[in-house]
């Protein structure tokens, strides 16, 4: 991890050891106060968790697990970001703030794996943005795709290449209305790696099957709703398709092909608006469906002849987890996949609810609503680092006042063992909102 090697003596510490020090401060949790934190033990852990390589490594690591920070505003013009955590890992409002050129006009498709994916209308590209390193990549859509960007809406979705917080990939879909009785669903694969668009993927979507009332004399035409972002479930993306057909579309990124799937017919009683795709329990493609006051989980299950059929899991009685009183409608304006988070609006408060732990927070009041994208990654705080702690420093952290940081550091040594071969373990306990008042636990074996 370092350029220092570091030979141990029998009786020197592990700790001692950069390189397994890195392996250790490498698992402590995701959220944006821990390298900061760990930062303030000492001058020679402020050089490592502050190397840029320490930092990829960090984040890749938990680019599975991530926090969630908050979530932008789709809706608004600024596009502005919204914290949800409490300090000390509350992200400054301002701190993803997106540079705008003159002329351009952003309409936000999702975020993902810490990438958020906008589409600039006016020049017809796609951004794909990093809000915590600011890196910002513009990408020309398809030339196919420029034939369809005026008469109808493009979706899309950014994800990372597995295993590299580098590379990224985007897929961009659309329903071509074009033949009325021959409608295909459109979407293209992009590759940062080749900074290549690959071949047109497309599909059959049915028509007059499903029909809705909400697009009025537009009922004709199936569209890639923009209003919900797509989700990722294992190796597929899925979007909602609204208007003539309702359902479900689906973009399989290992086998690069696209397939239309249908959902249960009573949950389009009341148009599209009351359903979310969303990851099942277990895994595999789930949907929430709301009502009443209640929220139903259903997931889709194949069984041993290939035949798919949806089935009820949970319902969870809202009305009775946020204690709400009075009849007054739901309505979710966003879905965080890796954390299992919605964001709901009733009674003109914005709540935040997971829905495997069905613990809630309540976010603020609101009268206007809109569409919330979660913003789910791994930040590490390198600017918020003390400067006083560099790694050109010679002043020691802690001037003998330990009690003050309340630093608590145990090894125990198992001297039955013949071998230098030590097992670490590491607890790491913050319970407090200041750097001063970090506890730290180590457990040597």
């Amino acid at each position: 991890m370092t350029s220092r090697t570091c030979h141990l003596s029998p009786a020197a510490g592990p700790l001692e050891d950069d390189n397994l020090l890195c392996e250790i401060l490498l698992r402590l949790p995701p959220e944006p106060s821990s390298l900061p934190r760990a930062s303030v033990v000492c001058k020679r852990w402020r050089c490592l968790v502050s190397d840029p390589r320490f930092c990829r490594r960090f984040r890749r690591h938990h680019r599975r697990n991530p926090p969630l920070l908050g979530f932008f505003n789709r809706d608004s013009d600024l596009f502005p970001f919204v914290p949800t955590l409490e300090p000390p890992n509350r992200v400054s409002p301002g701190r993803f703030s997106l540079q705008r050129r003159e002329g351009d006009r952003f309409i936000s498709l999702g975020c993902r794996h810490g990438l958020v994916l906008i589409r600039n209308v006016r020049p017809n590209k796609v951004l794909v943005w990093d809000p915590v390193t600011g890196e910002q990549h513009h990408l020309a859509i398809p030339p196919e795709l420029v034939i369809h960007a005026e008469n109808t809406a493009i979706n899309g979705a950014v994800l990372r290449a597995a295993g590299d917080i580098q590379q990224f990939h985007v897929v961009l879909t659309v329903v071509d209305n074009v033949d009325k009785q021959h409608k295909r669903a459109l979407a293209w694969l992009y590759s940062s790696k080749t900074n290549l668009w690959g071949d047109l993927v497309s599909t059959p979507v049915p028509f007059k099957v499903s029909t809705s009332d909400i697009l009025g004399d537009e009922d004709d035409v199936t569209l890639v709703f923009t209003g919900k972002p797509a989700v990722m479930v294992r190796d597929s993306l899925y979007w909602i398709l609204a208007g003539n057909f309702v359902g479900i579309l689906e973009f399989d990124l290992e086998k690069q092909s696209l397939a239309v799937i249908r959902v249960p017919a009573h949950m389009l009683e009341n148009g599209f608006y009351q359903f979310w795709i969303m990851r099942a329990e277990g895994g595999g493609l789930g949907l929430l469906l709301q009502k009443d006051q209640s929220f139903q989980l259903w997931k889709r299950k194949t069984d041993r002849d290939g035949v798919a059929s949806w089935v009820l899991g949970r319902t969870i009685e809202l009305d009775k987890l946020l204690s709400l009183n009075g009849n007054g409608s739901q309505v979710i304006l966003g879905f965080a996949e890796e954390n299992n988070v919605v964001f709901v609006w009733t009674h003109g408060v914005l709540f935040m609810v997971n829905l495997e732990s069905l613990q809630f927070k309540k976010l603020g009041e609101t009268r206007t609503l809109s569409h919330y994208h979660p913003f789910e990654s791994v930040y590490t705080a390198g600017n918020s680092m003390p400067s006083d702690i560099g790694c050109n420093k010679t002043k020691p952290i802690f001037d003998n006042r330990l009690t003050e940081l309340r630093f608590i550091l145990f090894r125990v040594r198992l001297t039955i063992l013949t071998k230098c071969h030590i097992t670490c373990f590491l607890y790491c306990l913050m319970t407090s909102s200041t750097y001063n008042n970090f506890v730290f636990v180590v457990f040597l074996f």
